[in-house]
């Protein structure tokens, strides 16, 4: 676990980082002095945010990197690679809300039926990652939350995500994991820094 010190140093790296590379096409030296939890491996995604509306998200779901490098890495991605987005601009920036998803290592859902998944699935703590036929879909602990969905809705759209029908949860085709996190972001671009725990 992060505390809100720490969270409030990733989320600043984050937006640093975003606005070094937009402005000399290069990512960042990494911190000098991180240590501590820096220094650990921990999946990570950044969410970057305009007006309430999602302006990209990219991130690492495995803990194969350091946080500090995953974290500089996707800040970046979110900023200039998410396909849905056209990349960021520097002057856009100053309108971008950052938030910063630390996240536990995923683990398998296991039941027998697969009809007994929602019972598996806690809305406002789990995150979900779908994968099947060669495909794979992620949605963050926090996107069920805002959009006002059920255990099954959460499992269908993590489908979605995945390109795979949305009742493919049912079919017993696809392997479920689920995960938490801790995520910190700006109140109002280069604002207040809050916590929002997603942890069982």
């Amino acid at each position: 676990m992060l505390n809100l010190e720490e969270g409030k140093d990733i989320v600043k790296l984050a937006r640093q980082t975003i606005e070094h590379y937009l402005r000399e096409g290069k990512k960042p030296e990494p911190p000098e002095k991180t240590g501590g939890v820096m220094e650990e491996n921990r999946g990570v995604f950044v969410t970057l945010n305009r007006n309430d509306e999602l302006r990209g998200c990219i991130g690492r779901p495995l803990p194969n990197q350091t946080l500090v490098d995953g974290l500089m890495d996707s800040a970046i991605s979110a900023a200039t690679q998410d396909p849905r987005f056209p990349s960021l601009t520097l002057e856009e920036l100053e309108d971008i809300t950052v938030e910063v998803s630390v996240l536990t290592p995923p683990e398998k859902i296991e039941v027998e039926d697969p009809k007994e998944l929602p019972k598996k699935v806690k809305v406002g703590r789990d995150g979900l990652i779908v994968e099947g036929t060669g495909r794979k879909g992620l949605l963050l602990p926090q996107v069920p939350v805002d959009r006002g969905w059920s255990a099954e809705d959460f499992l269908s759209q993590t489908c979605v995500k995945a390109g795979l029908s949305p009742d493919e949860w049912i079919t017993g085709n696809v392997e479920v994991e689920k995960f938490s996190a801790q995520v910190f972001k700006e109140e109002e671009p280069e604002g207040k820094i809050i916590e929002e725990s997603f942890i069982s």
